[in-house]
């Protein structure tokens, strides 16, 4: 027991001085370890309270709340109170915040690109079933029955991988034509172009490195979002992906101010009308149209908040 205690020490001082955990800065970066974890995480889920924070990174208290207020001297994250509870705070990243945040996942992916590309196709074979292994043992359960992906915000290149996926997607599954990627086109173009941060969000499943699901909350008027783009590869179906994104819609319309969301879809898509009726939504109005070459039955779901 002592030589296998002695092995997992050693392994573990090996990794962490590899991946540079140990360094001043994360990534060269000017956050530490933790810091970057609190930024990550407030990333994911768009809002947190400290609570929660604290309780998912398991963190000290006193020690998040020195993050905090650093973060906020140095205009990372907005505070305010919370509607259902004045005592807590609701914490968010500001602009400035989400570009550190995204330099700082940027800088992990490159880490990592160039440790596989240093690697051969064999060996990068073996490291990755290594790690799943390391995952399975600890965890208690196989690793693809567990959270195994990220919701994040849009980086470089995603909005033209959220145009070709559902341009891909749904001609091979409903044989839609070129029309459905133009309209994906000309909604992701819109989106870009009058982004209201405020009020308007996307977020981007991640698996392995893959984008592997999208979806976008826009504004509609003042009380009314609409979700739009709902999409989930299908080598990433049966992960909870899709009920997932349209839930981080809804959390993000509330914290928003929005009194209700509003989306609209085809009878013929199956899986993401069970998603929606799951989450609270309801059917308002159906019609009969002629679209992407086919004729289809549309319909409008409503969720009041």
């Amino acid at each position: 027991m002592s030589s296998n205690t002695d092995a997992v020490r050693h392994f573990n001082r090996f990794y962490t001085r590899h991946i540079g955990v140990l360094n001043e800065g994360l990534l060269a970066s000017p956050f530490s370890l933790t810091e970057a974890r609190v930024i990550y995480e407030l990333a994911q889920r768009g809002s947190a309270t400290a609570t929660e924070l604290g309780n998912e990174l398991e963190l000290d208290p006193g020690y998040l709340s020195r993050i905090i207020r650093n973060f906020e001297q140095r205009r990372l994250v907005n505070k305010k109170a919370a509607k259902t509870d004045a005592r807590q705070s609701v914490l968010s990243l500001t602009a400035r915040g989400r570009k550190e945040f995204a330099k700082l996942n940027q800088l992990s992916r490159n880490q990592v690109d160039a440790l596989l590309h240093s690697l051969s196709v064999l060996d990068q074979k073996r490291l990755l079933a290594a790690m799943k292994t390391i995952e399975e043992v600890l965890d208690g359960a196989p690793a693809d029955e567990k959270l195994s992906y990220i919701l994040r915000l849009p980086q470089a290149g995603d909005m033209g991988w959220v145009v070709q996926a559902n341009g891909t997607l749904y001609a091979q599954e409903y044989g839609w034509d070129e029309s459905y990627e133009a309209l994906v086109a000309k909604i992701v173009a819109d989106f870009v172009k009058n982004l209201d941060a405020k009020k308007e969000r996307c977020w981007i499943a991640e698996k392995d490195g893959q984008n592997v699901g999208s979806v976008f909350l826009v504004k509609e008027s003042d009380q009314v979002a609409k979700l739009r783009l709902l999409i989930v590869d299908p080598k990433a179906r049966g992960l909870g992906i899709g009920k997932r994104l349209v839930a981080e819609c809804t959390r993000f319309a509330r914290q928003a101010g929005y009194k209700k969301i509003t989306l609209w879809t085809n009878s013929v898509l199956l899986a993401a009308r069970k998603i929606y009726q799951q989450a609270g939504y309801k059917l308002v109005k159906e019609e009969k149209h002629h679209s992407f070459g086919h004729d289809l039955v549309g319909e409008t779901w409503e969720l009041e908040l």
